[in-house]
């Protein structure tokens, strides 16, 4: 057996974010158009470390990609010196089943992320969206900012951490990646939130982040940290008028504290969801319909996206010979 391992470099240099924003929109639109067999991800808790880690699976018909991720996520890491994400992603030949490649699976994770939220923003957000607040610095921040930039036209970011240090090296890094781009830390979530078209959460908050008063008409929100019942970044009151867009129906009210707690309150029905992204890809549903409505993407992720993203970036290695091959 022949497998390709590619590292956290081959990675990035194998998708790049534009080409990862497509990729996503066709992997959300083959999947809520029935060509994926996705499993609902498992999950093991941790509970002695606070941690929890994931399998998911996924095959996709259109594409034939087929690929396992496994991603564990420790929020105590950072404490440690290390990343709170640490994954890998197999990929198997769809003919075979003989696995065919090996990815770093983080950096793969954070540009996918980041990648469904550049396409969510492009399909929702007002085209002329300029500033954006990015709540966050972590990796999943950063591939955040990165995605909204490459389909709207920004000229302000905040940042806003509640990590200090976290957000002044985030802030350098994009001061140095898009010197065209003000950068800005907030000295406090209103401050980021108020001033911005488009919103990327990429904590893992159990409590908002932001409170809905401060958004301006037609604020667009990629909510994408809170991955759980419990975790919560967006306000009730903002998902109550919200017009609200998932990546999928039932992993979203299975997982997603965003919006099992309005539910559970009273304050939304599970038909207040309005559409999968998928569907708007498809042009089955519509995006945004008045420009001054809060709109409001909610994902959790899902195994299309790796499978997808790993898929596209095993081919571009293995055409221009990237990585490094390995006989088990």
């Amino acid at each position: 057996m022949r497998l390709r391992l590619l590292s956290a470099d081959d990675v990035r240099r194998s998708l790049p974010m534009a080409d990862a924003i497509q990729a996503m929109k066709d992997a959300f639109r083959q999947f809520s158009s029935g060509q994926a067999e996705v499993p609902l991800r498992s999950r093991l808790e941790v509970a002695e470390s606070g941690g929890v880690a994931l399998f998911m699976p996924a095959y996709l018909r259109g594409t034939r990609d087929l690929a396992v991720k496994a991603v564990s996520v420790f929020p105590g890491n950072p404490g440690r010196g290390l990343p709170t994400i640490h994954a890998l992603v197999i990929v198997f030949d769809p003919e075979t089943g003989v696995p065919a490649g090996l990815i770093e699976g983080a950096t793969l994770t954070a540009l996918r992320t980041g990648a469904a939220s550049g396409a969510a923003t492009d399909l929702l957000a007002t085209v002329e969206a300029g500033s954006v607040a990015i709540f966050g610095s972590g990796a999943q921040a950063r591939t955040q900012l990165e995605a909204v930039c490459a389909v709207r036209p920004v000229e302000r970011v905040w940042i806003f951490s509640l990590d200090p240090p976290g957000a002044e090296a985030m802030a350098n890094e994009a001061r140095r990646r898009m010197p065209n781009v003000e950068i800005r830390l907030a000295l406090d979530a209103d401050q980021a939130a108020a001033g911005a078209d488009v919103i990327c959460t990429a904590t893992t908050s159990f409590t908002p982040v932001f409170p809905d008063g401060v958004l301006r008409p037609g604020a667009h929100i990629n909510a994408i940290g809170a991955f759980t019942p419990a975790m919560q970044e967006i306000d009730p009151a903002t998902v109550a008028r919200a017009r609200v867009f998932v990546d999928s129906r039932q992993a979203a009210l299975a997982e997603a504290g965003d919006l099992i707690q309005p539910i559970r309150h009273g304050l939304i029905k599970e038909d207040w969801i309005q559409a999968e992204l998928g569907e708007v890809v498809a042009g089955s549903r519509p995006g945004r319909i008045r420009p001054e409505e809060i709109t409001l993407f909610k994902s959790v992720g899902l195994a299309v996206q790796d499978a997808v993203a790993a898929g596209a970036i095993l081919r571009r290695a293995e055409a221009e010979g990237l990585g490094q091959v390995i006989e088990l």
